[in-house]
């Protein structure tokens, strides 16, 4: 067994030196926190390093798309159907919750959409999918020409999840896996300088398809 000796004391670190490495650390914390955290996650760029690096265009992708999300979901608090000519499927979902058709019977049920919408700039929409748990449904969407900004995620029964998000995007395609009961689809927003139309192609098991208001 080794018994270690007791370090001198001019090989200890003095006060003052602990005290400079404290700062050093410090110092050093608070310029990554300033280079690199707060433009990648919240687009602050104070001294242009986040610019230089690209962290800035991260961040602004991040609370962009955050706040539209968040104001999707304020909105669709109390949802509005326009006349889309597909009274009946609205009567097959009243059904499902009225007399508790089993969900894998829902499920079962496919059908196929299309749907076209035209955003100004600055202007956003969003169009989801009435699904079941564990329901999927293909989907495929092009905005003809021109690039927005998207957030693919769900709602219902108080929960609230993202898929996927996106900006400056011309198109997309994939499949929704419907992660709880609820609505599920896409907010858009066209952050260009010209009008742009959105078309989606959905084919699945789903009940209803809604632009949202």
């Amino acid at each position: 067994m080794f018994n270690s000796r007791m370090p001198a004391p001019e090989d200890l670190p003095s006060s003052k030196q602990l005290v400079r490495s404290t700062i050093i650390a410090a110092a050093a914390a608070a310029a990554i926190l300033v280079t690199v955290v707060l433009p990648s996650e919240y687009a602050i760029d104070p001294t242009g390093v986040g610019s230089a690096l690209g962290l800035t265009a991260m961040g602004e992708i991040k609370t962009q798309l955050a706040e539209e999300a968040e104001m999707d979901r304020v909105n669709a608090t109390v949802p509005a159907r326009p006349a889309t000519g597909q009274e009946d499927s609205s009567l097959t979902d009243w059904i499902v919750r009225q007399f508790g058709i089993a969900s894998a019977h829902a499920q079962e049920a496919e059908r196929q959409d299309e749907m076209s919408v035209t955003l100004q700039p600055g202007e956003g929409a969003e169009i989801k999918l009435t699904m079941t748990k564990g329901a999927k449904a293909n989907y495929a969407w092009t905005a003809n020409g021109g690039k927005v900004n998207f957030d693919t995620h769900g709602d219902g029964g108080g929960e609230n999840i993202s898929y996927e998000k996106g900006r400056g995007v011309a198109e997309d395609s994939g499949v929704i896996e419907a992660a709880f009961d609820g609505n599920h689809g896409w907010f858009w927003r066209n952050r260009t300088s010209a009008p742009v139309t959105l078309t989606l192609k959905t084919d699945g098991a789903y009940t209803d398809i809604k632009q949202m208001m």
